[in-house]
């Protein structure tokens, strides 16, 4: 499967790769545009990270018919003389240099003189909230301002393409969240391509402006945040993005792009297809998130009888399964371990809010 965008600032195509008889990346084209944010998203063992040592020219991939960084072929190229940096999610900051020594490191290694760095050095930590900190050594740094120097050095260079591999993991939740709204801040005001590499669902849609899902070392789908979280094209994809109730049926009926899912019970629920070829007869999937599930339908929504299996209080939210005629189903309540009524008759959803696939 190939991802492509107009006036690509990276380009690659046909990439395959091998570790000895381990397949890790198998025929997989795609580009990010000048100015993008674009995350490739997939579980270990997807191929992601391979893929980001390709383009870095870290890993000399099996075969590869094209590789374009800044419209420049470097397929041959080492990664030295690639116009990209990568940023790791160890940073590999100099212990024995400060701050602004450790930033201006990579200027001084193209020849720059050491003023000129420096000056240059001090501008990218202004970028990323550190210039008052420009002298210090970086033991004296918290987590997330290490996180910020390593970044400030990988963009002081002015790189084509910054490729960015899991750089937040090591941070705990509340500064990740933190860190992910100025990263997005810091690319907008750069105007740089930014390839970022995760497995974080919530990190791929809170920063990307295109997600390109991986599995088995193929693209599984690809589109915009909403698209990954909303219409999912396949089982896995649904799974991987926090679809809870999947459910198998046969399709019996479609027009347009909505279609209607016939299950063992006797139940028909409709629903929008996002999967290409789908005819009546098929064997299908349907797809709903639990906190789209209400337990008060009103005539506009789907609606299946429901009786009440189970509850779960979690904290901040509680799950409930319930029993259908299409099979149990799991829902999501926001009003804490007492905000919902024990006598549970029926449940519902939008009609659009159910998503119907090829099943596998």
């Amino acid at each position: 499967m190939s991802v492509d965008v107009a006036e690509p600032m990276l380009e690659v195509e046909d990439v395959v790769h091998y570790y000895g008889s381990v397949r890790a990346l198998e025929h997989v084209s795609l580009s990010a545009a000048k100015g993008e944010f674009l995350t490739i998203l997939g579980s270990s063992g997807s191929g992601k990270t391979t893929m980001l040592r390709v383009i870095s020219g870290l890993e000399r991939p099996t075969s590869v018919r094209r590789l374009r960084i800044g419209g420049e072929d470097v397929a041959q190229l080492p990664a030295s003389r690639r116009n990209c940096t990568t940023v790791f999610q160890s940073y590999a900051l100099f212990p024995h240099m400060n701050v602004v020594e450790n930033v201006a490191y990579g200027l001084k290694v193209r020849k720059m003189k050491n003023a000129d760095a420096l000056a240059e050095a001090r501008r990218a930590l202004a970028s990323v909230q550190l210039e008052a900190k420009a002298d210090r050594r970086i033991s004296q740094l918290s987590g997330g301002e290490r996180q910020r120097v390593a970044l400030a050095r990988a963009v002081v260079t002015r790189p084509s393409v910054l490729l960015l591999d899991e750089p937040l993991g090591a941070l705990d939740e509340r500064l990740r969240q933190d860190m992910q709204l100025e990263l997005v801040e810091m690319q907008r005001s750069l105007g740089m391509t930014f390839v970022y590499i995760t497995h974080s669902q919530e990190e791929a849609l809170t920063m990307s402006d295109r997600v390109v899902l991986m599995s088995q070392g193929r693209i599984v789908q690809s589109g915009g945040p909403l698209d990954l979280f909303d219409r999912p094209e396949s089982r896995f994809a649904a799974s991987f993005m926090g679809y809870e109730n999947i459910l198998e049926g046969e399709l019996v009926g479609r027009e347009g792009t909505m279609g209607i899912v016939a299950f063992p019970g006797g139940v028909n629920i409709r629903g929008q297809i996002t999967s290409a070829g789908l005819a009546p007869g098929a064997k299908v999937a349907l797809a709903v998130r639990a906190e789209r599930i209400v337990t008060t339908p009103d005539e506009s929504q789907e609606s299946l009888a429901a009786r009440l299996t189970s509850r779960v209080y979690r904290g901040k939210y509680t799950d409930v399964t319930v029993s259908t005629g299409a099979g149990p189903l799991r829902l999501r309540s926001w009003h804490g371990a007492t905000g919902e009524s024990e006598e549970i008759q029926r449940i519902g959803w939008r009609t659009g809010d159910a998503v119907i696939f090829a099943a596998e």
